[in-house]
């Protein structure tokens, strides 16, 4: 029956395709295989086979050995009767078979074929509408950026504002790793006492962009970032904490911040000095960050008074661990506050509850219609808002 059909949708498995298997991509495929929250259907890197593909998702030098059973298929053609067919790339994980693509243009990869129904986009290249919407083409019906959208697509953090999300939206952003640590932080800070104004500085791990040794920095703007990552601390630039001003609208103007880049693999932390237009004790920010972790930021914001360094954080799934003893405060209204973040592990994680929060959400909606649609047994154009939304039928159900 209807009601039944939606009521498994509760359980089933979101069927997400990933563009782009660079450091985001492969973490978002191990946190849907080791949640069990998706089900990952199709991958799309122009520039890697798929027995690449399996190594680079099997051994990782920050995160260790992925231990479940993973191999490849390569592409062969074969005659069946008098035709000749080709068997397509397949990466196996856990005997299930993941289709592998190697396209350019988002536009070729067969999602909708594949029964793809949200992308994560994780190549850096596509991190605008435009560009996105070339996935919706493909067959997709949502697509998630794992970066901060370069246009006015809309951004969300989980725990923070992901409640905004509505279904009519086919494309929207994950915002950006120290983003997702920053706004708890900052949402619990403005929301108990009030932010005036806020400097922010990331201490940031080494990423894929920067250079092993001294050479040209991309695009030859930014001299200090061509140095060599693992030999220097190297101020940069980071959207990030303006960013909170999309995330939080009250924050909008009252938040600015840099970067340093550092020379370890993983793990950063976000250093914010606000000042509060409320009185308060360091004790009583502390109280409620702790509140918060347990409550309705549970999963996604931590609390820790242990004396803890970087490494500790390495694999936490957490988008931001406030460090109760690393934060100092010089007059009631003037503070510093310190949270740790996996800058992989733990953004790659929300990745997969931001795309499950859209289905849900998409799901709802549709319900919604479809109740409409079997009390009038009729539909107007007005009634189907949602046209990138399936009915339930059977066979979403497998």
């Amino acid at each position: 029956s209807t009601q039944s059909t939606w009521d498994q949708l509760d359980w089933m498995l979101t069927r997400v395709g990933i563009n782009g298997f660079g450091r985001i991509g492969r973490l978002v495929v191990r946190a849907a295989i080791d949640s069990k929250k998706a089900a990952i259907l199709g991958i799309n890197d122009p520039f890697m086979t798929a027995e690449y593909m399996a190594y680079l998702l099997k051994y990782d030098s920050a995160h260790g050995v992925f231990h479940h059973d993973v191999k490849a298929t390569k592409e062969f053609m074969f005659v069946q009767g008098n035709k000749v067919k080709t068997e397509p790339n397949y990466l196996i994980i856990d005997g299930e078979k993941i289709r592998v693509f190697n396209e350019k243009d988002p536009v070729k990869i067969p999602w909708g074929d594949n029964k793809v129904d949200y992308v994560a986009e994780c190549s850096g290249a596509f991190t605008n509408a435009d560009g996105c919407m070339k996935h919706i083409k493909g067959g997709a019906k949502k697509v998630l950026i794992s970066a901060p959208s370069k246009d006015e697509t809309p951004m969300f953090v989980m725990g923070v504002n992901h409640d905004k999300y509505k279904a009519d939206l086919k494309i929207v952003s994950n915002a950006s790793c120290t983003t997702n640590c920053l706004a708890p932080v900052a949402k619990v800070l403005n929301d108990k006492f009030g932010i005036v104004e806020g400097l922010m500085t990331t201490i940031h791990a080494t990423t894929a962009t920067q250079l092993t040794i001294d050479g040209s920095s991309k695009g030859g703007k930014d001299w200090r970032a061509g140095r060599a990552a693992s030999a220097n601390a190297i101020p940069s630039t980071t959207g990030a904490a303006k960013a909170v001003g999309k995330v939080i609208k009250e924050l909008k103007g009252k938040l600015t911040g840099m970067a340093f880049r550092i020379p370890t693999i993983n793990v950063s932390a976000v250093d914010l000095t606000v000042k509060l237009a409320k009185e308060t004790t360091y004790a009583n920010i502390c109280e409620e960050m702790k509140k918060a972790s347990e409550g309705s930021m549970k999963g996604f914001l931590g609390y820790t008074e242990d004396e803890v360094v970087s490494s500790d954080f390495n694999h936490d799934s957490r988008s931001s661990i406030f460090d109760g003893k690393a934060g100092i405060m010089l007059t009631p209204t003037f503070v510093k506050v310190v949270a740790w973040y996996d800058n992989e592990w733990g953004y790659s994680c929300r990745m997969i509850d931001m795309i499950n929060h859209m289905a849900k959400v998409d799901a709802a909606a549709a319900h919604q219609i479809w109740q409409t649609f079997t009390h009038r047994n009729t539909l107007s154009i007005q009634d189907v808002s949602y046209t990138h939304l399936t009915p339930p039928t059977s066979d979403l159900v497998q």
